[in-house]
């Protein structure tokens, strides 16, 4: 199984898997206008990993924001979390939400509320997607 990393968009956060080292993260906005589409290859590799995967995951999400549709789609990312967690494979959620942004907190509470794993909820000052391109003058 290969790891992926995918740029952010104005309207997709980026995301970077490593199931080698057990290691899924995205961060950014998550609006897309199909997030069906933009997330199926992200739920497959999934599925995947919970057949040849390592024996823990840390799963790192950091959002600014996602609407309503994403939400659907993060609630299916962790039930697939959720089943490899009970498959015996150890998975962590490390929910990171901005500096007094308790929107993104509560959202994080309410998604773990649906699922028995360990979450941990840390405040940091900004949210930093990965690989973003700097913006020339």
């Amino acid at each position: 199984m290969k790891g992926y990393f995918i740029r952010s968009s104005r309207v997709t956060p980026s995301i970077y898997f490593n199931p080698t080292k057990g290691i899924f993260d995205m961060r950014g906005k998550s609006s897309p206008e199909n997030p069906l589409a933009f997330y199926n290859y992200v739920l497959e590799s999934l599925d995947s990993y919970a057949e040849s995967g390592t024996a823990k995951m840390t799963a790192n999400l950091a959002f600014e924001y996602f609407n309503t549709s994403s939400s659907k789609c993060l609630y299916i990312f962790m039930k697939k979390l959720s089943k490899i967690d009970e498959m015996g494979k150890k998975v962590i959620i490390n929910w990171y939400f901005e500096d007094g942004d308790e929107d993104m907190k509560e959202a994080g509470e309410d998604l773990c509320s649906f699922f028995d794993m360990e979450f941990n909820f840390m405040e940091i000052p900004e949210i930093k997607v990965l690989g973003e391109e700097k913006q020339s003058a």
